[in-house]
């Protein structure tokens, strides 16, 4: 199961590593696979290519998805979809695969949700700068200021404004593999991973 370069896994948080030439290299440890496949969609039935897996052991299933995993014989908790170019020729509902899939050095694209910040001001979420404290400042020195115009008389769309911020899907790309436990599924990948603690990761391998 090689050719099917991709995984799921959960975020344990961020430590360091020794590399063979003595430096302290930070990595961020993922919990990773094995995965199952739960369903291949081609271009002759569905249009497209993909290839949709489980993580995980879930409980309390619906009557609709459990019904849609009995091939599979699985009760994953996560499921995701992967979209691929080309179906690997082994690859069938049922068939498992695990960090084996990588080797130090790949470059791989993270994906995760990032932390929720909750309703942020624009210092914050944009960064914009306060006002000064005296002369004039009038006090309230990081409120936005004017947001409008003579005209059209209306505030644009996408206007940087106070809002939600935070829990947002975001990708890192071409992250390097710098660790690989077997036994204990863990992968390590340099540098920072979007997402909490215990945050589900997609891991997905460069063709």
């Amino acid at each position: 199961m090689k050719s099917m370069k991709a995984l799921l896994g959960t975020k344990i948080g961020m430590t360091q590593i020794i590399s063979e030439d003595g430096r302290a290299v930070p990595v961020t440890l993922i919990k990773a696979g094995p995965v199952t496949v739960t369903q291949v969609k081609s271009v002759e039935t569905d249009g497209y290519n993909a290839v949709q897996v489980g993580f995980e052991e879930g409980k309390n299933l619906s009557k609709a998805v459990a019904g849609h995993l009995k091939a599979a014989k699985v009760t994953p908790k996560h499921i995701r979809e992967l979209r691929v170019d080309a179906l690997p020729e082994d690859l069938v509902v049922g068939s498992t695969f695990d960090v084996n899939v990588f080797t130090i050095g790949d470059l791989v694209d993270a994906t995760g949700v990032s932390k929720g910040k909750g309703f942020a001001g624009t210092i914050k979420r944009h960064n914009f700068e306060r006002h000064k404290k005296s002369h004039g400042g009038k006090g309230n020195t990081r409120k936005p200021g004017s947001i409008g115009s003579m005209y059209p008389q209306k505030v644009f769309k996408g206007k940087r404004m106070a809002g939600r911020m935070g829990h947002d899907q975001v990708t890192v790309k071409n992250l390097v593999v710098s660790y690989i436990d077997v036994e204990n599924n863990l992968i390590g990948l340099r540098g920072a991973v979007p997402g909490p603690k215990k945050g589900l990761i997609v891991i997905g391998g460069k063709a």
